[in-house]
């Protein structure tokens, strides 16, 4: 019986460990300008912006003209990433950076329980990345911290990719070389609320990422 009950600890343990490794919930870039919150939709990832260190932003760079007046809050940047079939630990698909409106070719890869490395490169060998921090999560009915550290921009991969490679951060160009914090965000009653929650509602039915799936 003790063996069984042991072999039972040690399932549930490796159940939590394994959980804590995947990329799902919500990421601080390396520069503390935003969250990036990700979702499984369809057994493909989806990243979308859940807090911004300076709030208000506008995707005024976006190459679609129609596009330039919304809200970056809620907007995707981590987008339709799927499983490698070369490397398990990889999902690899784009990464859209808002403060210059381009499209990156971008990977995510989970060097920690809370460190994802986010990849990306325009054109070989313009490439770079960050390291994102998990935020954790908030306790109900306590507001967590809102992210510190803010600089200018609604995510972190800014600047031109450097070569050499939290990576570029989803609306930030990605860099070289190179993870997101506390959820922050206004209650309601008892519970916090997340800021992006009443911005987006279901992620995956937003109609860029219901569009894409099937």
């Amino acid at each position: 019986m003790r063996k069984i009950a042991l072999s039972g600890m040690l399932f549930l343990a490796a159940m939590g460990t394994a959980h804590a490794a995947d990329p799902l919930g919500e990421w601080q870039d390396e520069d503390g300008k935003a969250t990036i919150r990700i979702v499984d939709c369809d057994s493909r990832l989806w990243g979308v912006i859940a807090s911004e260190s300076i709030p208000g932003g506008v995707d005024s760079n976006n190459p679609d003209k129609a596009k330039r007046n919304r809200p970056t809050l809620g907007i995707p940047v981590l987008l339709n990433m799927k499983r490698s079939t070369k490397d398990a630990g990889k999902w690899e698909g784009k990464i859209y950076n808002a403060e210059n409106g381009k499209t990156y070719a971008g990977s995510l890869r989970m060097e920690a329980p809370n460190a994802l490395r986010v990849e990306g490169c325009l054109v070989w060998p313009l490439c770079g990345g960050q390291t994102w921090s998990r935020v954790a999560e908030a306790t109900p009915g306590t507001p967590a911290p809102a992210p510190g550290g803010a600089k200018a921009g609604a995510t972190g991969m800014t600047g031109a990719p450097k070569t050499a490679a939290r990576p570029a951060t989803p609306g930030g160009t990605p860099k070289t070389g190179a993870a997101p914090t506390a959820k922050g965000g206004a209650t309601k009653g008892a519970a916090a609320v997340h800021p992006a929650d009443s911005a987006i509602g279901d992620i995956c039915l937003l109609p860029e990422i219901a569009g894409t799936t099937h």
